[in-house]
């Protein structure tokens, strides 16, 4: 008898026909997924830029523009307040030490020229009624002195007159002794006089140093307030060429403010703005050179400002060598500061490109140049001609240096022909 033989797993090829279905829908869906998310933008031809990638040697230098300006300036500032009554000279034009600039006019400070002027005549008069009272009393001392050795003389020889005659009998004691006070007294009187005439001598020269200090004091003030006088004329202290006259007629200037400045035009500077990117690689001593009408003349970093303004920080030039024809305050340069030494590298053209990327990343052309790829890439040094490339790209390859601002986060771009 024949026994039917059952299969272990009846179900198991339809099993396998359906995990087999499963996973080809799961492989189209991915398919159709990549498809979905890898996004392209399309570029007409004539909008694009490329640039192709190239090894060679890299100048590491920065190009900016400079501005002629002299190497030392003075400035030029009023030391009196006053109002502008007249302008000798315009801004541009050349002066010597002592031409006059500014007139201008203070009516309180020649109200004090003048007040200072009668306190002075007046210290003057009363000196000099001092000094005539002072040689009048003095003359009459002396005069009392004279006088009082006179009757000194007299009194002596009538003593002595007395004395004799007492001595001998012929007058009486009385008289001797009233003889012999009376040229006491006026031998004391004497001396009080001579002691007075001593120290009155002492006192009135004294006195009069003391007046005639007061009055040198007076004089030295009354000459100070002068001199502030001839400061209402600004004059130029140096030769030079007048720069940037800031004052006008009638204007009110105030004591110590600047109205101008004197370029000495035996010395010129460069002065340069560079961008704060490269405060780190400027300092004293760097070469480059200065362009103008075809022509280069070297020059070398003087001084480097620390202060950043605007995203910008300022540094000095200063001319190496003869200096260029017709040079002018104010004449603009090309200026190439060379930053280091010439290196074999990759190298990109510049574009704006970097704008959108910051040099993180590029569009890499195909084979064909019919699309570009989206690629990272690390941009090292750049230079006004080319960006220095780390990593990413190999010389021959092709890259898009115009600016991505349209293509948003586009994985493709590609090129209409």
């Amino acid at each position: 008898m024949d026994i039917e033989i059952k299969k272990k797993y009846p179900n198991l090829k339809r099993y396998i026909l359906i995990a087999a279905g499963i996973t080809t829908a799961v492989a189209i869906g991915i398919a159709a997924y990549k498809g979905v998310a890898t996004s392209t933008y399309h570029d007409s031809s004539n909008a694009v830029m490329t640039g192709e990638v190239t090894r060679g040697e890299f100048n590491d230098y920065v190009r900016i523009t400079g501005r002629v300006e002299t190497g030392m300036i003075v400035q030029v500032s009023a030391l009196e307040s006053g109002i502008v009554e007249r302008k000798w000279v315009e801004e541009g034009a050349l002066v010597q030490p002592g031409d006059i600039i500014l007139t201008l006019q203070n009516p309180n400070l020649r109200q004090q020229i003048l007040d200072s002027e009668s306190q002075l005549a007046e210290k003057q008069n009363m000196l000099r009624d001092t000094e005539l009272a002072m040689e009048k009393d003095r003359l009459q001392v002396r005069q009392d002195l004279l006088s009082t050795r006179t009757d000194l003389t007299r009194k002596r020889r009538l003593m002595e007159q007395q004395k004799a005659l007492y001595d001998e009998g012929l007058t009486s004691r009385e008289e001797y002794l009233q003889a012999a006070e009376d040229y006491e007294l006026a031998s004391q009187s004497f001396d009080l006089l001579r002691d007075r005439l001593s120290k009155d001598s002492v006192y009135r020269s004294v006195q009069l140093d003391m007046m005639r200090e007061s009055l040198r004091n007076m004089q030295e003030n009354f000459m100070l307030v002068r001199s502030r006088a001839d400061n209402l004329t600004i004059r130029a202290s140096h030769a030079g060429q007048l720069g940037s006259l800031n004052a006008e007629i009638g204007q009110n200037i105030s004591s110590g403010s600047q109205v101008g400045q004197i370029n000495i035009l035996d010395s010129y500077k460069i002065t340069v703005s560079i961008d704060e990117h490269y405060i780190d690689r400027i300092s004293a001593g760097i070469s480059g050179t200065i362009k103008r009408s075809g022509k280069s003349w070297p020059v070398s970093v003087s001084k480097v400002y620390p202060e950043v303004a605007e995203s910008k920080f300022r540094a000095d030039l200063t001319i190496d060598g003869p200096l260029p024809e017709n040079l002018r305050v104010g004449q603009s340069f090309s200026v190439d500061l060379r930053l280091g030494d010439s290196e074999l590298a990759v190298m990109v053209p510049r574009g704006t490109f970097f704008t959108s990327t910051g040099g993180r990343w590029a569009y890499v052309l195909d084979a064909d140049g019919k699309s570009a790829t989206r690629r990272n890439i690390k941009i090292g040094r750049q230079n006004p001609e080319y960006y220095e490339v780390l990593e990413g790209l190999e010389p021959g390859e092709r890259v898009i240096i115009s600016s991505y601002s349209a293509y948003g986060d586009a994985d493709r771009v590609t090129i209409a022909q």
